[in-house]
């Protein structure tokens, strides 16, 4: 059997080999790989979503190319190398981790995770909020936010609480809503405030969603799609009827949804 040493000297030797020979891969660029990278990672998601193990393993094995690939650009650019970049994340993991090969004791999870952030903010971090991407997709990022923030004490203590806050934050959505029609739905920074007041209604419930350990990106995932099956359910049973969704009322629309929901749940 392969070692994992010599399959992933294999595969930087393909790399390496890749790099030289094919007219492709000699041409691409950390630029031009920044979009193929995200593109395996939210395929490496769809994958963990849909608990596919095969497509797991095959869109790691797309990322650990991808990675590879990186340093290859690295090292021929003169500013890192493929061992650099794992002694790297080597150093980093043995630092972080004082309670496993050090004398520092956690006595669970939520401690290590302060501990992680006390360190950070050790090695240079200006911020608790330091090291969130900023492309990263809101929801996800609000969720990460949360959680750094928690680590400094800044949290509720009971998820009632969290309602509390989600019923406060619609109320004034509401409100916001109300004058921003009142006034014929033109004046600009009314409108702006309509989008304040619901991004706090959406961060709040990803607030709430965190309290009850749910993820609010899988879980709105889950509904996209339940959606999109039901919406071409209703389709096809449109068309088995010989008619078009454009053709019909949304009563009619209505009913076969309902019907939809009765047989699948």
């Amino acid at each position: 059997m392969t070692t994992n040493s010599a399959a992933f000297d294999k595969l930087v030797t393909i790399m390496d080999e890749l790099r030289e020979k094919c007219p492709w891969d000699r041409k691409q660029t950390i630029d031009t790989l920044r979009s193929m990278t995200i593109e395996e990672t939210y395929e490496l998601a769809d994958a963990i979503t849909e608990k596919d193990w095969g497509g797991i393993r095959e869109e790691l094995g797309d990322l650990l190319l991808h990675i590879v690939f990186y340093a290859r650009i690295g090292m021929e650019e003169n500013r890192f190398t493929l061992e650099e970049v794992i002694n790297g994340i080597i150093d980093k993991l043995i630092s972080r981790h004082p309670h496993v090969y050090g004398d520092v004791n956690v006595k669970d999870d939520e401690e290590v995770k302060q501990n992680w952030e006390k360190l950070k903010l050790r090695e240079g971090k200006t911020s608790v909020l330091s090291g969130i991407p900023v492309s990263l997709p809101s929801m996800v990022k609000a969720m990460r936010l949360q959680e750094k923030a928690k680590q400094v004490g800044f949290e509720w203590d009971h998820r009632d609480q969290v309602w509390e806050k989600v019923n406060e934050e619609t109320i004034e959505l509401k409100e916001a809503v109300s004058n921003w029609q009142d006034s014929g739905e033109k004046d600009k920074e009314l409108a702006d405030r309509v989008e304040d007041e619901l991004g706090d209604v959406f961060f709040s419930l990803v607030n709430y969603a965190r309290f009850l350990r749910i993820d609010p990106e899988q879980a709105l995932e889950r509904t996209n799609k339940k959606f999109i099956s039901r919406f071409r359910d209703m389709e096809s049973m449109a068309d088995l009827k010989g008619r078009s969704l454009r053709d019909m009322t949304l009563t009619e629309m209505d009913e076969l949804w309902n019907d939809i929901k009765r047989k699948k749940g």
